[in-house]
């Protein structure tokens, strides 16, 4: 098939550092020019790709130095989209909502669909949705749609990652804690130091900080890594250091407080067989297997009790929990189910509405 993926600009793809949208459309892209489709990746011009690459900037809007508006590029890359459209089998949007009102209006219609990688419980995007609801919409996980008026689904696709990106550990060296991601109160960074301490471990914070969340973390997370001397803030690490520091932990801990669409820490964390420790949020029970892959808790003191039994967990039962589930082969295939179901149609899409169902050939 020919497919054209469109990817946010804030990262490229794959992102250097933090970014989880971005990295699902690469980890995607590749694996579709790997099983041999024609991929047409429009994107930031200094993303990594075999799928013909068309950049829509220079570099990752995050990190150019000279955007303070991200609006025209998006506008400009839908206008290279539109204009090739006719192209390609299937048009893969990954960039929420501002393609809709083009997508309405194309004079030869192509088959599209979107994948919703964010939360959908916020107010302003009932009416929006509720004005477009012919369009193909694609679920990270069953819990994201629960907000969502009646809409167009045409599937639900758990995340996946490529099988050989990070490696198993199967005795870790440190004895710590991990929490990985971005600094923020719905991850809950404060919670992640509060059963650090009361469970006695080293905690080891690797997280971006993002200038919404800058004053969340001058009040209340700097603080709080000052008064810990077993908590360590390292930064953002990039996709080369994610072994070392998930594969060596004793747990990942993941104490969210919002409806977290998927959270691609954990099935990162899985791939290296370091159990996870969430709270009941969200997506949490439909990737996590508790007591398989980590616990599922409901509470601080839950998650202390939970650190103290982790070591009952075969850490080769979290990998194989990942393999099983949440790689980037079976994420593809499930794609391209889909696609298929939108350019024949008398082609089933049901299976990929099972998330981690077995891929068909």
């Amino acid at each position: 098939m020919k497919i054209a993926q469109i990817a946010p600009l804030a990262e490229r793809c794959p992102p250097s550092l933090y970014g989880g949208t971005e990295r699902i459309v690469s980890y995607l892209t590749e694996e579709l020019v790997r099983q041999g489709h024609e991929v047409t990746l429009f994107a930031s011009g200094d993303s990594v790709t075999l799928a013909e690459l068309v950049p829509c900037c220079d570099v990752a809007l995050r990190l150019g130095t000279r955007v303070r508006d991200p609006l025209p590029y998006y506008l400009m890359m839908l206008d290279r989209v539109m204009a090739r459209a006719s192209s390609f089998d299937v048009l893969h949007f990954h960039i929420d909502m501002m393609q809709f009102p083009l997508l309405r209006r194309m004079p030869v219609p192509v088959p599209a669909v979107t994948t919703l990688h964010g939360r959908l419980d916020l107010p302003d995007l009932l009416p929006f949705y509720t004005r477009f609801p012919q369009f193909p919409l694609v679920s990270v996980s069953t819990a994201q749609r629960a907000p969502m008026p009646p809409v167009n689904w045409a599937g639900t696709v758990h995340h996946g990652l490529p099988a050989n990106l990070l490696t198993c550990c199967a005795n870790p060296r440190g004895d710590y804690l991990a929490f990985l991601g971005r600094i923020s109160p719905e991850k809950g960074p404060d919670d992640a130091i509060e059963i650090a301490a009361r469970a006695g471990l080293p905690l080891k914070i690797a997280a971006k900080i993002d200038e919404v969340d800058r004053a969340y973390w001058e009040s209340t997370i700097r603080p709080l890594v000052a008064a810990h001397p077993n908590v360590e803030y390292l930064g953002e690490i990039d996709e080369h250091e994610k072994s070392a520091f998930l594969g060596n932990a004793l747990a990942l801990l993941f104490p969210i407080d919002w409806p977290e669409p998927f959270g691609l820490v954990m099935i990162e964390a899985m791939a290296c067989g370091t159990p996870v420790i969430a709270f009941a949020c969200g997506s949490v029970p439909e990737v996590i297997e508790s007591g398989v892959s980590g616990y599922i808790v409901r509470s601080i003191d839950e998650a202390v009790a939970a650190v103290h039994r982790i070591g009952t967990l075969p850490r080769a039962a979290v990998r194989a929990a990942f393999e099983a589930r949440f790689t980037a082969d079976r994420m593809t295939r499930d794609y391209v189910r889909i696609y298929r179901s939108l350019t024949e149609p008398s082609a089933a899409a049901s299976p990929a509405d099972q998330p981690g169902a077995p891929a068909l050939a």
